[in-house]
């Protein structure tokens, strides 16, 4: 505890202020969120919301991380769905990320969400051109989903769209958008997002993915 407080006292000023709003955001959550939130783990926070819709809905884990500007938003697309939006304990979603939820998204433990990224398990039909409704209001009332495994890494600008699976410690390149299920181990990159090199853990090395599908070891 000493340690903590001498570490503080000689932090530069920005730094303390920076733990001060963080300890600020930390009691809100205590004060505020638990009692709003289908479940608000310790240590968790959320600073200056843009918007959080349906709170009820949404399950937090332990010390959980979440920057200005987050869209936190849970859809009631019909009475007989009930939405479930997960985040598992320390994963971190930095700023002006966009999270909507009408069925079921699930990121896992220890994620980084880094900013501007958008993940969306909604689809908003067109087909009918005479329906008097804008597309935007419109949501197709289907068993979607979005999951993100354990120790995931979401480059910044990223985008990942309804009914896809990404596995465990995949790293998704920055600007990507996710289209497809992405494997455990993998990292992927691009429009639409593909494999670019994968973990051989029979050797230890990440090894590169042709678009041959061939793989050579990466770095050579």
């Amino acid at each position: 505890m000493w340690e903590r407080v001498k570490r503080f006292w000689h932090a530069p000023l920005l730094n303390k202020l920076h733990l001060l709003t963080t300890l600020y955001y930390k009691l809100k959550g205590v004060a505020l969120y638990r009692f709003l939130f289908k479940e608000f783990g310790k240590g968790s926070f959320i600073r200056r919301p843009l918007l959080i819709l349906n709170p009820r809905y949404i399950s937090m884990g332990d010390r959980v991380a979440i920057r200005d500007g987050i869209r936190l938003e849970v859809v009631r697309s019909s009475e007989n769905r009930i939405p479930e939006l997960s985040i598992g304990s320390d994963t971190n979603i930095e700023q002006n990320v966009h999270i909507v939820c009408h069925n079921r998204v699930r990121i896992g433990n220890r994620v980084s969400v880094t900013g501007n990224c958008s993940i969306v398990d909604v689809t908003h039909p067109f087909d009918d051109v005479q329906d008097s409704r804008k597309i935007g209001e419109r949501i197709e009332d289907e068993d979607s989903f979005v999951e993100i495994g354990d120790g995931t890494f979401i480059g910044f600008g990223s985008v990942i769209l309804p009914n896809v699976r990404i596995g465990k410690y995949a790293i998704i390149g920055a600007n990507s958008v996710v289209t497809h299920d992405v494997p455990d181990y993998t990292v992927a990159g691009g429009v639409p997002a593909v494999a670019l090199k994968r973990y051989n853990s029979t050797t230890n090395t990440w090894v590169r993915v042709s678009s041959t599908g061939a793989s050579q070891a990466y770095g050579s």
